[in-house]
């Protein structure tokens, strides 16, 4: 009897000793991870917490910190992309709109003046078409800043694609043949439907034939093609210019990029009719995405649900 106590005792007090062990390792990597997490968030580093352990609990404990490092760099990484974008955008507002009103200035300057009466019609109309690129401009940005706050209303009902497409094709017409372009539209007879916003699929669709008489002009060929497949209604608006390089389709669509290495900068825009197109798309459940193979087909293509009968 004596003996099976002792031994109970022994062995009650080599378990007092491993638990006690235990506790003091695990204090000890946890002060570590309390140091390393103060390392980190001092520092801004993008490194994790990583302790050799045995111990279940903390594996899952580190696992969850190592998750919200990692959630945290992300956002950090996302406001600080945002905030590079904010500043470039507020370079170009001020560049965009300086230029024509500077532009603008100097003719209504000349005017004033009395030189050149003779011209004057002539230098009036030019500062209405300033005057009207700055209404558009500010408008996009208008546009542009209630999409992205959510405030601009759309009405989804059902909407069939084929009619708006060639309405909107052959609104573009007389561009077209003043600048000698051909023209290629593949719109099936049998009607496709989709739910969307009748004004935003129109201004999607108009951003993206004015881009590619814009842009793609210089292939001689712009293209309009519409088909689907069991869950997607698919508009295809495509060109044969000089297309669009691999480093620039990553950035087509952020705001105010305006392509200046893959398009010719006397026609550039303002960098926003992208970014609308795709904001809209998305307000409309659909993807956009781009294709381009320089002075063969580059193509921006919207899909949307398909909706049968």
């Amino acid at each position: 009897m004596t003996l099976l106590l002792s031994i109970t005792l022994v062995l009650l007090l080599f378990i007092c000793l491993m638990q006690s062990k235990q506790n003091l390792e695990r204090n000890k990597q946890l002060a570590y991870v309390t140091h390393k997490l103060d390392e980190i968030r001092t520092s801004q580093s993008a490194e994790t917490v990583m302790v050799f352990t045995g111990d279940e609990q903390l594996r899952e404990l580190l696992r969850a910190i190592n998750d919200l490092i990692e959630e945290h760099n992300q956002v950090t990484a996302t406001y600080q992309r945002t905030e590079l974008s904010m500043r470039k955008m507020l370079a170009n507002i001020s560049h965009d709109l300086k230029t024509p009103l500077t532009v603008i200035h100097g003719y209504v300057e000349t005017i004033l003046a009395g030189k050149g009466s003779a011209n004057d019609r002539e230098r009036l109309e030019k500062v209405q078409t300033k005057t009207i690129e700055i209404i558009e401009l500010i408008n996009k940005f208008f546009d542009l800043a209630k999409l992205e706050a959510g405030d601009q209303n759309l009405t989804l009902k059902k909407v069939a694609v084929n009619e708006l497409c060639k309405n909107r094709i052959l609104s573009y017409f007389d561009l077209i043949q003043n600048e000698k372009l051909q023209v290629e539209i593949e719109i099936p007879s049998q009607p496709f439907y989709v739910l969307a916003d009748e004004k935003a699929l129109d201004r999607i669709l108009d951003n993206l034939i004015s881009n590619a008489i814009r842009y793609g002009k210089d292939g001689k060929m712009v293209g309009l093609r519409l088909y689907h497949d069991d869950a997607y209604v698919s508009i295809e608006v495509w060109d044969r210019g000089k297309g669009i390089s691999d480093k620039d389709r990553e950035k087509v669509f952020e705001r105010l990029y305006t392509l200046e290495d893959s398009r010719n900068k006397q026609y550039q825009g303002s960098g926003l009719g992208l970014t609308i197109t795709k904001r809209l798309t998305e307000r409309l459940n659909g993807h956009i995405h781009l294709e381009s193979r320089p002075y063969d087909r580059t193509s921006f293509i919207v899909k949307l649900k398909r909706i049968t009968g």
